[in-house]
C-alpha cells in the first residue's frame, strides 16, 4: 500500500485491488476488495499457523515440508483474477489504465492483467534482486551474492565452505520455486486454456518492464550485478517526516524515563497461530520489564494479560512509532519491511523469525551487530529476558545500527522519488522495452552458451578422434612396411 499512497500522492490516478481489507487505506485511492472464501482463509491461514508452531533452524527445509499446503494455499489466490470486479476493469473499455503494478507473492497469475489490458508491466517484491531477478536476466552470481539462507558480512568473500552451502541454498530455492510454479501452472491452464489473448503460463513474465526491490546494495551488500530493469528501493514504506502518533500512542510514549519497546510480528501472523506457552512468556518477562511496551495484538478481546507498562493496539503505524526518541528496541519477526524501517531510524532489534525469508533477515541482522536472535517456537523467559537486557544495556548495537542508518539514508534519490521516476519512465517509454535484457528471451542453453560449448566439444572430439585414426593408420603403415633385406654378393 506504501507504492500505492506514494503514487496517488505524485497525482496518479491509482486503483488497488487486494484480497484482504488493508487496515489502512490511503486517500486518493479507488480500492477493490475481492474477499477471500471462507475455505481460502483458512487455507492460508493454517499454512502461517504450522509453521509459527515449528522448528525453523532450516528455514528451507522447514519450507520445503510444507511446499504442498503452500502451494495449494497460493493457486487459491489465481479465483481474484476470474473475479467479475477484476474482470471490469479490461472489460469495461471506458476505464483507461497506463500501468499494472503486481505486488508479487508466489504465483504469475496477476500478470495477466497487464496481458488483458495491453499494457508495461511492473514487479514488486520484499526480497533482493537475488529472489527474482533472473525474471528480468540479472545474472546468478553465487559464488559472492548470498542466497536467502545465506548470511555474509558487507565485503566479505566466501570461503569454499560457505560458496558451496550457498549453492546448496540456491539449489534448494529453485527446487521450492519449481514445485510452486508447476502447481502454478496447472491451475493457470486450467483457468485460461481457452483464452487466445494470453500466452503459455511460462511466457506471462517476458513483458516485465522492470522490478521494485526492497534493498539497497550499496549500503547493504554484497555489491552485485544488477541489469537496467533491477531498481533497488528499500525503504520505500518510510515517510521523509514521520506522521504525528495518535494520541493515545503519544501520551503513552512521552512520558517513560527508561524508554519503550515496540512488539510487532508483522501482518500475517495472528495471536491464534502462536504456540500459547511462548505468548504466556513473552508476557511474563514483558510485564516485569521497567521499559514501557507497545505490542501490536489483533485479537483485543483475547489478550495474554493485562500490565500497566504494556498497550496492546490491533493496528500501528509502525514506520511513526520507531522513529519516535524513547522507542529503544524493536522486537520483530524479522520481515524485510520490518528491519528496514528499525535501520533507518537506527533502532536495535530482538528477532523471532517464523519463516521464508525472515531467518535469513535475522541472521543477516545479527551477523552486522544490530541485535540478537531469538526462537519463538522454543522460547523461554531466562533467555528471552536476557537478549532484551543485553540489547538494552549494551550500546554496541545502537552504535551498530545508528551507524548503518547513515549509510542507507545517503542516495541521490529517495526511495520514494525513484519509485515515482520508474513510473513515469515507463509510462513516458511505453513499458521501456530498450530496458530489457535480451536474456529475457533466449532459452537456458542459448543463454549460458552451451550449444556453443557442445559444438566446440564435438569439434575438438571430432579432432581428437581424426587425429588418432591418421596416426593409427601412419603406425600400421610403418608396423606392416616389409623389411627389405641385403642381397649377399656372389662369389665367381
Amino acid at each position: 500500500m506504501s507504492m500505492a499512497r506514494i503514487l496517488a500522492e505524485s497525482g496518479h490516478n491509482v486503483t488497488v485491488v487486494t484480497a484482504l481489507k488493508p487496515p489502512f487505506l490511503p486517500k486518493n485511492i479507488t480500492h477493490i476488495q475481492v474477499p477471500l472464501t471462507e475455505d481460502e482463509l483458512q487455507a492460508f491461514n493454517s499454512v502461517f499457523a504450522e509453521t509459527a508452531k515449528t522448528d525453523n533452524t532450516n528455514p528451507f527445509l522447514q519450507m520445503l515440508q510444507r511446499v504442498g499446503k503452500m502451494s495449494s494455499a497460493f493457486s487459491k489466490t489465481a479465483r481474484v483474477m476470474d473475479h467479475q470486479l477484476v474482470k471490469d476493469l479490461y472489460e469495461n473499455k471506458d476505464n483507461k489504465i497506463d500501468l499494472v503494478i503486481v505486488g508479487y507473492f508466489m504465483s504469475s497469475f496477476h500478470f495477466t492483467l497487464a496481458h488483458k489490458l495491453k499494457v508495461p508491466l511492473v514487479l514488486a517484491l520484499s526480497n533482493p534482486p537475488s529472489f527474482l531477478g533472473h525474471l528480468l536476466g540479472n545474472p546468478r552470481e553465487l559464488s559472492y551474492v548470498p542466497a536467502m539462507t545465506t548470511t555474509v558480512k558487507a565485503g566479505e568473500v566466501m570461503g569454499l565452505g560457505k560458496r558451496f552451502a550457498n549453492l546448496l541454498g540456491a539449489l534448494g530455492q529453485l527446487a521450492f520455486m519449481t514445485i510452486i510454479e508447476y502447481n502454478n501452472e496447472k491451475t493457470y491452464r486450467k483457468m485460461y486454456q481457452d483464452d487466445p489473448s494470453l500466452p503459455a503460463y511460462g511466457e506471462l513474465a517476458k513483458n516485465i518492464s522492470l522490478i521494485f526491490f526492497s534493498s539497497h546494495g550499496i549500503s547493504e551488500g554484497p555489491i552485485r550485478p544488477n541489469v537496467p530493469a533491477v531498481i533497488e528501493v528499500g525503504g520505500i514504506q518510510v515517510k521523509d517526516q514521520p506522521d504525528p502518533l495518535p494520541q493515545n500512542l503519544q501520551d503513552f510514549l512521552s512520558v517513560c524515563p527508561h524508554g519503550a519497546i515496540l512488539l510487532s510480528l508483522g501482518s500475517n501472523l495472528k495471536g491464534a497461530h502462536l504456540k500459547q506457552d511462548s505468548v504466556k512468556r513473552m508476557f511474563n518477562v514483558l510485564s516485569k520489564l521497567k521499559q514501557k511496551v507497545i505490542w501490536k495484538w489483533d485479537d483485543l478481546e483475547n489478550l495474554p494479560g493485562q500490565s500497566e507498562n504494556i498497550l496492546f493496539a490491533k493496528w500501528l503505524p509502525q514506520d511513526d512509532i520507531l522513529a519516535h526518541p524513547n522507542i529503544k528496541l524493536f522486537i520483530t519477526h524479522a520481515g524485510k519491511g520490518s528491519v528496514t524501517e528499525a535501520q533507518y531510524h537506527g533502532k536495535p532489534m530482538l528477532a523471532l523469525p517464523v519463516f521464508g525469508d525472515q531467518p535469513g533477515n535475522a541472521a543477516d541482522m545479527e551477523l552486522q551487530g544490530f541485535g540478537v536472535i531469538e526462537s519463538l517456537v522454543n522460547l523461554q523467559e531466562e533467555s528471552f529476558a536476557a537478549g532484551i537486557k543485553e540489547v538494552l544495556d549494551n550500546p554496541k548495537y545502537t552504535k551498530a545500527v545508528k551507524k548503518f542508518s547513515e549509510l542507507y539514508r545517503d542516495r541521490p534519490l529517495s526511495a520514494r522519488k525513484t519509485i515515482v521516476y520508474w513510473v513515469d519512465y515507463v509510462i513516458r517509454h511505453h513499458g521501456a522495452p530498450h530496458l530489457q535484457s535480451p536474456v529475457v528471451h533466449m532459452s537456458f542453453i542459448a543463454a549460458n552458451n552451451l550449444d556453443i560449448y557442445f559444438i566446440i566439444v564435438c569439434a575438438l572430439l571430432v579432432i581428437v578422434f581424426a587425429l588418432r585414426l591418421v596416426f593409427g593408420l601412419i603406425v600400421k603403415k610403418i608396423k606392416g612396411s616389409p623389411n627389405v633385406p641385403k642381397q649377399k654378393a656372389k662369389k665367381h
